[in-house]
């Protein structure tokens, strides 16, 4: 299998996926990293930087043009204000056998949560619809240099047929958003 990492950073993670997958591509913006991954990801043919942002990219075709004849599952420890929209991009892209991440909890509980609950809202609609979302474990601040003062959570999302068959997704999402932009309203 593959891997889509996104987000490297020094590399620790992507050395400990370049040991399990058989090909690890790790998308990195920031480019003062690219010769600390280089020395780190040196004993790892199998794993390669790929210059860029996650979130301009277009991750089918990367997927298609890095991991040939390979299930490819995607990673990431995500920066807090990027989540949302880069959970949106790899969910969107149709092209992961699965999505783990480590978000912060209260976005993963938001992820998770059940109809009806006060934090059940349009994002949990969107990644319920289109994954099976699983809250793997909580990680401490204290795991972290500078520890943050939030709690993170890993967070697992299978892809799977939606429950309920609609003819217009975009105009689905529309009224969901609309539904809960007055979260006060009954």
């Amino acid at each position: 299998w593959g891997v889509l990492e996104i987000g490297p950073g020094i590399g620790p993670l992507t050395v400990q996926l370049a040991r399990r997958a058989a090909k690890v591509a790790a998308i990195e913006l920031d480019r003062t990293l690219y010769p600390i991954l280089a020395e780190t990801l040196a004993p790892y043919p199998n794993a390669e930087v790929v210059p860029g942002d996650a979130m301009k990219l277009d991750l089918a075709a990367l997927v298609s043009d890095k991991f040939s004849g390979l299930t490819v599952i995607a990673c990431a420890n995500l920066p807090y204000n990027i989540t949302t929209p880069v959970l949106t991009a790899l969910i969107e892209a149709g092209c992961f056998a699965s999505i783990t991440v480590m978000i912060q909890r209260e976005v993963a509980l938001r992820i998770c949560a059940a109809p009806g609950s006060s934090d059940y809202g349009a994002f949990s609609v969107f990644c319920q619809y289109h994954t099976q979302p699983e809250l793997l474990f909580e990680v401490g601040p204290e795991c972290f240099l500078p520890a943050p003062k939030v709690t993170s959570s890993v967070l697992r999302m299978v892809p799977k047929a939606p429950l309920a068959e609609v003819d217009d997704e975009a105009h689905f999402f529309r009224v969901v958003r609309a539904a809960f932009a007055q979260r006060r309203k009954t």
